[in-house]
C-alpha cells in the first residue's frame, strides 16, 4: 500500500492498494475510490460469536461505529481515499508488535487489516474518574500502517525519561504506549472557582513521544454555542 496525505486544513489521504490489498474504516469516513473497490461490512473487527461483540462495543464507547468497512482492490490496483471530519490533520503511523500508540476516542480515520482497535482505559482509577475527555481512548497494536485524524494542528514533543507535561486531556491526540499518565488538579480554591481552567489536568510524562492537537470539538462548540440562534431568535 502506498499513500499520500492531501490538503489541509480538510485532509484526506489517498491509498494506492495493488490487487487483493485492503483498508480498514469507520462507516462514513470513504470520500471517492476506483470502481474496482469491493466492500464489506462486518462487526467486531471480523470476529465472530462474544469477541465480536466485545469488539463491537468497545468501539462504540470510544466513540466509534460498531461496524467496519473492509475495501478491497480487485481485478487490479485500486485507489481509495478517507477524509477527515474535522478542520485538522491526517497523521501516518507504522504499528509493529511492541510499537503500539494511545490515541483519541474517535481518532481512528482508516488501517490496513492487521491493525488491531481496542479500548483503551486509564491505569489510574484518577485518571479515569477525572481525566474527563483522556478518560476513554483507543489502542492501536497489530502490524500495519493506520492513519490517525487529529483536530486543529499537530504538535509533537520526544519527552525524555522522567520528562512531564501538564496538558488539557482534550489536547492530547496520541501517546507511545511507554508513556504515563497521571492527574493534576490546579492548586488554590481561587484558581478552581474563577481560573477558567478545568479543575484536574493531565500529566504525561516519558520516555516517548506526546502528540498534542490545538483544538478541540467540544472546545470549538463551546466557542460558537453563545452565536447559535435559540427558539425562536
Amino acid at each position: 500500500m502506498q499513500y499520500k496525505i492531501i490538503g489541509e486544513p480538510m485532509p484526506v489521504v489517498e491509498c494506492s492498494l495493488s490487487v487483493g490489498e485492503s483498508m480498514v474504516t469507520e462507516r462514513g469516513s470513504m470520500t471517492w475510490m476506483t470502481p474496482n473497490m469491493q466492500m464489506s461490512t462486518n462487526a467486531g473487527g471480523g470476529a465472530k460469536g462474544f469477541a465480536g461483540l466485545g469488539k463491537a462495543l468497545g468501539r462504540a464507547m470510544m466513540g466509534e461505529s460498531i461496524f467496519q468497512n473492509v475495501y478491497t482492490a480487485q481485478g487490479g490496483p485500486g485507489m481509495i481515499a478517507f477524509g477527515s471530519s474535522f478542520t485538522g490533520s491526517i497523521r501516518a503511523y507504522q504499528i509493529a508488535p511492541g510499537r503500539g500508540i494511545i490515541v483519541q476516542k474517535s481518532g481512528f480515520l482508516a488501517s490496513e487489516p492487521g491493525v488491531q482497535l481496542s479500548v483503551y482505559f486509564q491505569r489510574k482509577l484518577g485518571v479515569g474518574l477525572l481525566g474527563g475527555e483522556g478518560f476513554v481512548m483507543q489502542r492501536l497494536g497489530g502490524q500495519g500502517t493506520v492513519f490517525v485524524e487529529i483536530d486543529g494542528y499537530a504538535v509533537e514533543y520526544n519527552l525524555a525519561p522522567g520528562q512531564s507535561l501538564i496538558v488539557n486531556p482534550g489536547n492530547i491526540a496520541v501517546l507511545d504506549e511507554s508513556v504515563q499518565m497521571d492527574t493534576e488538579t490546579i492548586k488554590g480554591m481561587k484558581n478552581m472557582l474563577f481560573g477558567g481552567e478545568d479543575w484536574f489536568q493531565m500529566k504525561v510524562t516519558g520516555p516517548g513521544k506526546v502528540v498534542l492537537q490545538t483544538q478541540t470539538i467540544s472546545g470549538l462548540a463551546g466557542a460558537i454555542a453563545p452565536f447559535i440562534p435559540k427558539g425562536n431568535s
